[in-house]
């Protein structure tokens, strides 16, 4: 059964404030000799975020608690734009089928090369690029990041664009602590990767 998604963004004013970015996991097994052997258990990063370093007033926290019923806690998942690591430029799409490709973010180190998937593009920002001329495709899916061509193209496809992390609260307890001033204390808030 697919996660239940609700197509909505959470308040980017907030989110410009948070503290967080992709996680990995790894074991790591020390041995007798003082080296190391790694097993990395996750092959792709899993993002998590500290939402409550992006609220700054008491309107923002107002807005928070609001999403937060709308999301019913850890029930739906949702938009986080990553002002880290939001766009994409001239990116090779990955094949699907001859028609359908999907939208990916190449990150590359000293000849190492990282493919993310992408999956939830900002409507209007899309651009598709083959053999450097832009084109219009037949149809690109905001839910799933996958772009169709009415016909196979000659060579693979191209996009530049921007992109959202689908995410959800970490918690079903939302730790807020009004004090005088109208001023709110606010512990950790966390939002976590949802996989699709």
């Amino acid at each position: 059964m697919p996660q239940a998604f609700r197509d909505i963004s959470f308040p980017p004013y907030v989110a410009r404030g948070a503290t967080g970015g992709p996680s990995f996991s790894t074991n790591v097994v020390a041995l007798a000799s003082g080296a190391e052997e790694r097993n990395i258990l996750w092959a792709n990063s899993r993002g998590k975020w500290n939402i409550s370093t992006g609220i700054r007033t008491r309107e923002q926290m107002l807005e928070v608690i609001a999403f937060f019923h709308v999301v019913k806690g850890r029930g739906y998942s949702f938009r986080l734009k990553d002002w880290n690591d939001y766009d994409a430029s001239d990116q090779v799409m990955v094949e699907i089928t001859s028609t359908e490709w999907q939208l990916v973010k190449r990150y590359n180190i000293g000849g190492f090369e990282h493919i993310r998937t992408i999956t939830k593009p900002v409507i209007g920002t899309v651009t598709v690029k083959i053999a450097g001329s832009p084109v219009a495709p037949a149809g690109i899916d905001y839910l799933t990041g996958q772009v169709t061509f009415a016909s196979a193209p000659p060579s693979s496809p191209n996009a530049s664009f921007e992109f959202d992390v689908p995410v959800r609260f970490d918690a079903d307890h939302l730790p807020v602590q009004a004090n005088a001033w109208d001023q709110q204390v606010v512990s950790q808030i966390d939002l976590v990767e949802v996989r699709e």
